[in-house]
């Protein structure tokens, strides 16, 4: 094959597009757009070792800058593209230039969610998406400097933890009632709250942030009642957006994302889409999901490279994620949220113990903290779909989880 491949976006799925494409046997050209100057990179660290300072930035990166010119890619860099013709067959960049294609990947990926209130653009307020959101958040990370994370989720727990090790002083507000409510169970939440405040968070939960204070730079985060937080430094964690102006704008079918099929294949002929900015089908759970996961992003650009060389393979995947918070490590297998109970197996007091999700005795999902067997095991049962599981030795740790399975 021949044909020019254009990608749009730079993220991981890029990156894992460019690799799955020369193994697959594309001898044309590839051209990876990106508005970022940076080539694809892991987005998972910035939040963790990256924003620590204990990662160099070139460890982030999916393959050496080099790599792309010795297998033939050409990666455009720090120019945004700004239109689409889907039936031209061109993509416009915003310094005016046209890059032509015979076939488009379009891996635009996810955005920050941004909160509108009072004064959210005073200096010293950040959100955490980028590697120079972080390269703008660390002079800031001094010793005993008062630090205010807006949102309780992955993220935000995320960067409560390194700049507790880093010695700041740290509040979290949280709109919600518990931590990571929107992805894990009350028992998951409650073993999260009590790890953060052992370590000297203060967590404001069910607390709206109602703008925030200051001149200069920011100097607090005002709350309910009129209350303010002092902060020398804020960071809000209020989750992502899929990225899909440019491809609504074309014609493309979206809903909360580019609608894809199995094959990552979107409504328009000849062009694809893979990574955070997709909904795609998923046959194990029989819905149309958006994901968030680094997961997704690998195995749909996967697909989308297979399908790109005229070797269509369908995406069939159990979703999976993780976060690790301290010296604790979260695995989840699987998604929640059509659950009727939950078992937990082991002692949360311990710091190891899983949380099983189950709808009629059918297990759907297993979060995992500090548990990598159950994980693992996990994700080898719901790899064809729900298990029918015998609840008593589910709740016994002592036995394997896979023991837990009925034939």
């Amino acid at each position: 094959m021949d044909e020019r491949i254009v990608i749009l976006g730079a993220g991981q799925a890029a990156g894992q597009a460019v690799v799955s494409l020369r193994q697959l046997g594309h001898a044309g050209p590839i051209t990876v757009l990106g508005d970022e100057r940076y080539p694809p990179y892991q987005r998972p660290p910035l939040s963790k070792k990256f924003l620590a300072g204990d990662l160099e930035v070139e460890r982030l990166y999916v393959k050496p800058e080099g790599w792309y010119a010795e297998k033939g890619a050409t990666l455009r860099l720090g120019c945004p593209a700004e239109s689409l013709d889907v039936a031209g067959h061109r993509v416009r960049m915003a310094d005016g230039n046209h890059v032509d294609y015979d076939r488009l990947l379009v891996c635009t990926g996810s955005a920050v969610r941004r909160i509108p209130v009072p004064e959210v653009n005073l200096p010293g307020i950040h959100y955490l998406r980028t590697i120079d959101d972080v390269r703008a958040i660390q002079p800031s990370l001094r010793e005993g400097a008062r630090l205010v994370v807006v949102g309780g989720g992955y993220i935000g727990l995320e960067v409560a933890a390194i700049a507790r090790e880093l010695g700041l002083d740290v509040t979290v507000v949280e709109m919600a009632d518990r931590v990571m409510a929107r992805v894990v169970c009350p028992e998951i939440s409650a073993f999260y709250q009590a790890l953060h405040e052992a370590a000297g968070v203060r967590l404001r939960l069910g607390t709206p942030v109602q703008g925030f204070e200051g001149g200069d730079r920011v100097q607090g985060v005002r709350v309910s009642a009129g209350e303010v937080l002092p902060a020398d430094l804020v960071i809000i964690g209020a989750g992502i957006v899929p990225v899909t102006g440019i491809a609504a704008d074309a014609g493309l079918t979206c809903d909360d994302g580019i609608c894809v099929d199995e094959y990552a294949a979107t409504s328009a002929a000849h062009v694809y889409a893979a990574g955070d900015c997709t909904r795609h089908p998923n046959a194990l759970l029989g819905r149309r999901l958006r994901l968030e996961s680094v997961h997704n992003a690998l195995e749909q650009a996967r697909t989308a490279a297979a399908s790109l060389c005229g070797q269509p393979r369908a995406y069939t995947q159990l979703p999976w994620f993780w976060s690790d918070q301290y010296d604790v490590k979260l695995q989840i297998a699987g998604l929640t949220g059509e659950h009727d109970r939950v078992v937990v197996r082991g002692d949360p007091e311990q710091r190891s113990f899983s949380a099983c999700y189950l709808r009629d005795d059918l297990l759907l999902a297993v979060d995992a903290v500090n548990q990598p067997r159950d994980f693992m095991q996990a994700k080898k049962l719901l790899a064809d779909g729900p298990v029918r599981v015998n609840l008593a030795r589910l709740a016994d740790a002592s036995a394997s989880l896979r023991d837990a399975a009925e034939d």
